[in-house]
């Protein structure tokens, strides 16, 4: 069955991951010709260029509003609605419900963030549009769980479809001279890279001590309302603690093949996120996909992943606990190798192309349901 597809996020020029996120799915899932289109939201002050794949933007003040945005996904056999808090416009995002009510044809909403501590209008705007979606997609069984114990939710309309990846085993690990750890993504608080640089500072002692990537642009929210005021305050930590020459701070938002490039070179990927919310992590999967070990804080989803596979876990906010599991994977004779063998197993289903095969099977059946479902609700 053919099957066509409008996709509802922010896209690219716009750099962040629901973007990225949104932008990869939607070229896996239209290659070999099928048909698809992006409807685009953008932030006020974006660059609003309309790109081949953008069929119409959403813009804050733009004509036709989100009534626009529907009738443009209309167009397509099936909708697929990236979710986050802040992304829409109205408080918490509130006018997508609206739109998504308003759409004849089936939708998909995939959830990039599933609180368990959400305010009463962002529950009540969660399980609205849980009701008003044919289907629900999470990323982790951590976000399934969650959702299914803190919401009322119907449990038979959500399905556990894993962030994608690219194969980052056809680019050649480029080895240095000192153990590279790496650590990348848009910047702001609540990355942790403060925990990080101490725990660095913790192993100068190794021969030859390890050197540090913090790669990646200051998020555009941070950016906008704090300045660089968080990486200003990355480096006077290095400084102070005597370490500024083993860190690079790498200020790029990089394309595919430069990133694959980066994350190939390192030989640990550290990932000290403060917060105990974060059920998604794109960055663990890519590092994961990779076959890179990964020291990781205990957020949920690395404690989905990485328990028992290809990573370590410490606790949030310790540095000791940090430097410690560095130390081992860096000198414990043949873990490094254990904890990249472990993801040979995990790897094949977390490529881009596995990944859009279970969404492109999740929208055929929702297709060859409603044709039922249109007739019983016929008189």
């Amino acid at each position: 069955m053919a099957c066509t597809y409008g996709f509802l996020s922010t896209h690219p020029p716009t750099q962040c991951g629901l973007a990225t996120f949104n932008s990869a799915l939607a070229a896996h899932l239209t290659r070999g010709g099928t048909s698809g289109g992006i409807v685009r939201v953008a932030a006020e002050g974006d660059d609003i260029r309309l790109l081949p794949e953008v069929v119409h933007t959403w813009a804050p003040g733009g004509p036709g509003g989100w009534q626009a945005a529907a009738s443009a996904l209309c167009d397509f056999d099936v909708a697929i609605v990236q979710h986050e808090y802040g992304i829409y416009p109205g408080a918490n995002g509130r006018d997508v419900l609206p739109l998504i009510r308003s759409l004849t044809v089936p939708v998909i909403v995939v959830l990039h963030t599933v609180l368990t501590g959400p305010t009463v209008a962002q529950r009540a705007l969660l399980e609205q549009i849980v009701a008003a979606a044919d289907a629900i997609v999470t990323m982790t069984g951590t976000a399934r769980d969650r959702l299914l114990a803190g919401y009322r939710v119907d449990a038979g309309k959500v399905s556990v479809i894993p962030h994608g990846a690219p194969d980052h085993t056809r680019v050649r690990a480029r080895r240095r001279l000192r153990p590279h750890l790496l650590t990348w993504g848009l910047l702001g608080p609540g990355k942790g890279i403060e925990w990080a640089l101490r725990a660095l500072a913790l192993l100068t002692d190794l021969t030859p001590p390890p050197a540090y990537t913090v790669a990646g642009k200051t998020h555009p929210k941070v950016l906008e309302f704090q300045g660089e005021a968080y990486r200003d305050s990355l480096f006077e930590i290095s400084e102070r603690l005597g370490i500024s020459g083993a860190v690079r701070f790498d200020p790029l938002y990089r394309d595919e093949a430069s990133l694959r490039r980066l994350v190939r070179s390192a030989d640990i990927v550290v990932l000290p996120y403060d917060s105990p919310e974060q059920v998604t992590s794109g960055v663990l999967i890519e590092a994961v996909a990779a076959g890179v070990p990964v020291v990781a804080t205990s957020f949920p989803h690395a404690v989905e992943l990485l328990s028992g596979g290809p990573g370590l876990l410490v606790p949030h906010g310790d540095p000791v606990a940090l430097a410690a599991a560095i130390r081992r994977v860096i000198t414990e004779p043949g873990l490094a190798g254990e904890l990249a063998a472990r993801t040979q197993a995990l790897v094949p289903a977390l490529l881009w192309p596995a990944v859009a095969a279970r969404y492109h099977v999740l929208a055929r059946s929702l297709l060859a349901e409603r044709p039922v479902a249109v007739a019983a609700a016929l008189p």
